[in-house]
């Protein structure tokens, strides 16, 4: 039996629903897909709350027009912008003569570490465990029926800033559409993108959008640790606007055609103002005014997943995403020299909406997709599994 499911994911600079049936093969059809410019957020904020819901509305018809259906229900994705997240460690003692780990272990570990996260400021929208260890052994995301005498977990807490459920919830109530379910943007991304084995050596995202960065290291089916820069492709544009003295829609045209590490075949940049009047400038004027900020934001990345802690060996892969800086060739390399550090594209895993752009709306989907069958899994270990680390 087909299933509907819609879902909202709201970027710094666009906002997209996706609408999508599940239950047949392939395991999920996107039907309709609308999305729309807005201003956006900074500082925990709406730009322009003015127009939001008009924003809303408009990209929800979209989607409607495409899929030819009317959405009375929808699931939302938190963005890092609203989002915090925090680590609890907890270990048990294990039971018998014969000790081995049980489900009522992990219940009973599951319930430690949410007693040691006490109150928190917001909402906990997701629980899931960067790893289990039993006495000293390996890490491992299934501990069930190891031996040992002792169990330890470290679990990530994603918590959604309060304002943004009350005011969402708020805005598509007065269009007459319902939250039904409230997800992270950003462990959708890394869980669909992040291949498990690199999650398992620990691995860094980072999503480089219009108006902030986002800095997530990823540990077995866990965001660890998040830091959102407030710099990204938009700032990069709004300096070549001011440099060159051209619009800011002809300074995004020269930011996502700038190929980064290479001048040949890019001697000139042309832009055509809305008056009609041409312009035109060397490389060598537009690389002063580009790449000092894009630099600025690469050490910024660096700052902070120093500030993490997190131990990165020469090859442990950092991804990067978003619009602003992974759809430009040569950005990945960028990066990787001011890291000292190999970068890698994400692994593209849909055919529809395949810009890196797109990359945190198809991540929530997957996840919305994934929690919603966990939830009609009946029994056994993996459905037990879900039902604790699930949404």
């Amino acid at each position: 039996m087909k299933n509907m499911i819609a879902a909202m994911d709201f970027g710094t600079s666009k906002m997209v629903v996706l609408v999508a049936e599940t239950g047949g093969k392939p395991r999920c059809d996107i039907i309709g897909a609308g999305t729309m410019p807005y201003d956006g957020y900074m500082d925990g904020q709406w730009n322009d709350p003015d127009r939001l819901n008009e924003n809303i509305a408009a990209t929800v018809r979209k989607a409607e027009d495409q899929a030819h259906t009317r959405i009375r229900e929808i699931k939302v994705g938190v963005p890092g912008e609203f989002s915090t997240v925090k680590t609890v460690e907890a270990k048990v003692t294990l039971q018998g003569s014969d000790p081995r780990v049980t489900e009522k272990d992990i219940d009973e570990l599951f319930s430690m570490a949410d007693s040691e996260l006490g109150d928190v400021r917001g909402s906990v929208i997701h629980r899931s465990p960067a790893w289990f260890v039993v006495d000293d052994g390996k890490k491992t995301l299934e501990p069930v029926g190891m031996h040992g005498y002792e169990l330890r977990v470290m679990l990530s807490y994603v918590i959604a800033d309060q304002f943004f459920i009350e005011d969402v919830a708020e805005r598509f109530s007065s269009l007459g559409i319902t939250v039904t379910g409230w997800y992270s943007s950003l462990v959708g991304q890394a869980m669909l993108f992040v291949p498990a084995e690199e999650r398992d050596r620990v691995s860094v995202l980072v999503d480089m959008g219009y108006l902030s960065t986002e800095v997530m290291v990823v540990e077995g089916d866990a965001i660890t640790y998040l830091k959102t820069i407030p710099m990204g492709g938009g700032h990069m544009a709004a300096d070549l606007a001011y440099g060159l003295e051209v619009s800011l829609e002809c300074a995004e045209q020269v930011k996502r055609a700038y190929i980064y590490g290479l001048s040949a075949g890019q001697p000139t940049f042309e832009v055509t103002e809305k008056n009609g009047e041409n312009k035109t400038f060397p490389r060598e004027t537009v690389e002063k005014v580009l790449e000092p900020r894009t630099e600025e934001i690469c050490e910024a990345v660096r700052d902070a997943i120093k500030e993490s802690g997190v131990k990165l060996s020469k090859w442990s892969p950092i991804f990067l995403t978003g619009g602003g800086l992974a759809i430009n060739r040569g950005g990945r390399d960028f990066l990787a020299a001011k890291l000292d550090k190999p970068v890698r594209e994400l692994p593209r895993k849909a055919a529809k909406l395949s810009s890196p752009a797109y990359s945190s709306a198809l991540g929530l989907l997957d996840l919305i997709i994934d929690q919603s069958e966990s939830a009609r899994a009946s029994g056994g270990v993996s459905g037990f599994f879900h039902s604790l680390f699930g949404n």
